[in-house]
């Protein structure tokens, strides 16, 4: 790889060739969706998925797990008008042997700089990649900011970077500590008490009406208790990232605090360790500019 690849195929040929599991990505530099066989998880799934399924698809379907190194599949005629239409390659770095710490800030930077073995690291559009050798679980928002992208996932590809590549520190691993499915409710051992409830009184800055906010929150507690056998963390996080956002632009103060206490009680609820669910729901949170208010 001594010549700058000219277009997306040619830089994932060129990364193919040195063993790096590849595939294009679309305008918003994400996949590209599912054909119409593998669509809302039809066809089963690929057989390197977390569900492990059947399918065999020649199409670049299901995103990371598309990903490949065999140039004939590259540049077969069903993935050619995904390249005519790429703007970014991305790969899978748990596929070459790697982790990717993403980070998505100027602050995670300076964490890691403080905290994180020096390692290779690649400039992003608002921060850094650091990419170390091993192969680890994949988790988002690991803390404010941080995500760690290695089995079944993908990272878009930025450049060789700088710096010499290390080992995957325990570290990082500690990062990802979450719970793989969630316990069974009467294992829950929570410091919650009375659950604190989101009303105009605690929001005394927010542009919503309180059946807006309230009809909002419900539906995503809803979700949260929903996930009785894994993922109620990580849907905590996707819920409070997500009613944050609607609150950006109030003049606040919004009562997000008390949101949270309210998703972190349903997390607890379905199982989640306490401590878990405050990570989680804090750093969707803060995902926004206003979350805090």
């Amino acid at each position: 790889m001594t010549t700058t690849p000219t277009t997306p195929l040619c830089a994932a040929l060129a990364l193919a060739a040195a063993g790096i599991p590849v595939l294009p990505l679309r305008a918003g530099k994400v996949p590209f969706g599912n054909c119409r066989a593998c669509k809302d998880g039809a066809c089963g799934g690929r057989p390197n998925m977390k569900s492990a399924g059947p399918c065999r698809c020649p199409a670049q379907c299901h995103a990371w797990a598309a990903a490949t190194t065999d140039p004939h599949v590259l540049t077969s005629p069903v993935w050619a008008p995904a390249w005519r239409e790429a703007v970014a390659v991305a790969y899978h770095p748990g596929g070459a042997g790697l982790t990717v710490v993403d980070l998505d800030n100027a602050a995670a930077v300076a964490w890691a700089r403080e905290t994180l073995p020096a390692t290779r690291t690649v400039a992003t559009t608002r921060g850094e990649h650091w990419i170390y050798r091993g192969v680890m679980g994949s988790h988002n928002a690991v803390r404010a900011g941080v995500d760690i992208k290695s089995r079944m996932s993908y990272a878009r590809w930025l450049g060789l970077g700088v710096g010499r590549m290390s080992h995957l520190p325990p570290v990082v691993r500690a990062l990802a500590v979450r719970e793989e499915t969630t316990p069974a409710r009467r294992e829950v051992v929570s410091s919650l008490t009375e659950r604190a409830t989101w009303d105009r009184t605690v929001a005394t800055g927010c542009r919503h009406t309180e059946g807006y906010v309230r009809t909002g929150l419900e539906r995503g507690l809803a979700l949260v208790r929903s996930r009785v056998e894994s993922g109620a963390g990580s849907q905590a996080f996707g819920v409070a990232r997500f009613l944050a956002a609607q609150h950006t632009a109030c003049p606040g103060p919004c009562g997000l605090d008390v949101i949270g206490e309210e998703i972190v009680a349903a997390a607890v609820s379905v199982g989640v360790p306490e401590p878990y669910a405050r990570r989680a729901v804090a750093n969707g949170l803060s995902t926004t500019e206003r979350g805090t208010a």
